[in-house]
């Protein structure tokens, strides 16, 4: 009886956040061209230090995975059986978060360094 009464209580949930959203889009859009002002005009500038703020945190969860994995393999080197597995699948995600996080501070970057171009 719960289950079902959850499964219903998030789908109502969902359907009120989409349609909140979208009436609320939909009312700013309106009060932009009440008062004359083009609302498919807004300039979309990129934002730098989002990028460098990403970038930090994926380069620390993945130094964070391998520093766990390092840590792992220390303590409970004694009692490995088929631990290799699930090792090599933190190293995996730890070089994904890392190489992800450098490229992200790569494109703040080159968006620094376009935005200091500009007038």
């Amino acid at each position: 009886m719960s289950g079902e009464l959850v499964a219903i209580v998030m789908f109502v949930g969902a359907f009120a956040l989409v349609f909140g959203i979208r009436y609320l889009s939909n009312k700013e859009k309106m009060a932009m061209i009440e008062r004359g002002i083009d609302p498919g005009a807004q300039k979309s500038t990129p934002k730098p230090f989002l990028s460098l703020k990403f970038g930090l945190l994926m380069m620390g969860l993945g130094l964070g995975l391998i520093i766990a994995l390092f840590t792992n393999r220390a303590v409970f080197s004694a009692n490995m059986t088929n631990a290799e597995e699930g090792q090599a699948v933190a190293v995996y995600f730890g070089s994904i978060f890392i190489f992800g996080g450098l490229g992200l501070i790569v494109s703040y970057l080159i968006e620094k360094k376009w935005l200091d171009q500009q007038p």
